[in-house]
């Protein structure tokens, strides 16, 4: 796992609190870089953050709330909705004005570090994660102090979802795969349907004759697509009535392990939609080998 976690996550661990408990602790975490994190009170009209650091407020001046926002890559809106919400930050200074102390932070040069440390993983390192925000395109995660990189649809799990949606919720902790880091884009490059095992793997809790339930994932004239688990899904004859995120309940006709393929007949439509599937992980190793198109 990476050593440098998305925001929130050690917001109230002991450690974090022993940092910021009086101005000494302050200044001993800004004399080694220790990586603190704060929850933002306010965002003022020049898009400084003020940060709640117990007895005192620290300041994250605009240009230092974001790698990317002095580019253009990330946008002004990004600052504006951290308010209410933990960040990362080091403390850069302690400026003193009439007596009064103000801790200068650093988001963007945690940001930096956590880049810089992050480019040092092996492909397949598996890293935590926190969805951000939901695209029909992809899921945004954030994989180390406010860093967000995006997950595609494509990438999400084998079995085939119309909206990332299906799988995740703003907010859920989830886990990430890292495939590299691209130079010409500077993105970083994520999957995940590797953590949900292998087609195999999968397979293997279900026998042919088995009636179990699944959720409907895709409508076709040919016939229709029932997820079983989030990396594997069977195809069914066509029926009419049933609509995408539906229950059903399936019986098993065969398991093809040479196709791949696993053949269903819909024995009933439940009434209960799924839009969501809670994500479940197998033990994880701290690397996988990522799957190649």
């Amino acid at each position: 796992m990476g050593d440098y976690l998305p925001e929130g996550r050690i917001l109230t661990t002991p450690e974090n609190r022993e940092s910021m408990k009086d101005l000494d602790a302050l200044a001993e975490a800004m004399q080694k870089r220790t990586i603190l994190e704060g929850m933002v009170v306010r965002c003022d009209k020049n898009h400084t953050l003020y940060i709640d650091l117990g007895d005192h407020i620290g300041v994250i001046p605009r240009e230092e709330a974001a790698l990317g926002l002095s580019e253009g890559a990330v946008s002004e809106f990004s600052v504006l909705s951290r308010v209410g919400k933990p960040v990362s930050f080091h403390v850069v200074a302690l400026e003193s004005n009439d007596g009064t102390i103000t801790p200068i932070l650093s988001r963007k040069g945690a940001q930096l570090e956590a880049l810089s440390h992050l480019r040092t993983h092996p492909i397949g390192t598996v890293l935590p994660a926190t969805v951000t925000h939901l695209e029909p395109f992809g899921a945004f995660v954030d994989i180390g102090c406010g860093l967000i990189s995006m997950l595609p649809i494509a990438q999400i799990s084998a079995s085939r979802i119309c909206h990332p949606r299906q799988r995740f919720r703003p907010g859920q902790q989830i886990q990430v795969v890292y495939l590299g880091y691209d130079t010409d884009t500077h993105h970083i490059l994520l999957s995940h349907r590797e953590l949900l095992g292998t087609w195999e793997e999968n397979a293997a809790q279900f026998q042919t004759g088995d009636t179990v339930t699944g959720i409907v994932r895709g409508i076709k004239d040919y016939g229709i697509f029932i997820e079983l688990t989030p990396n594997l899904t069977g195809l069914s004859e066509y029926r009419d009535g049933l609509a995408e995120d539906q229950r059903v309940s399936v019986f098993i006709k065969a398991i093809l392990p040479q196709k791949h393929k696993i053949k269903l007949n819909i024995i009933d439509a439940l009434d209960e939609i799924v839009p969501y599937s809670p994500i479940t992980y197998p033990p994880l190793p701290q690397r996988v080998e990522p799957w190649l198109p």
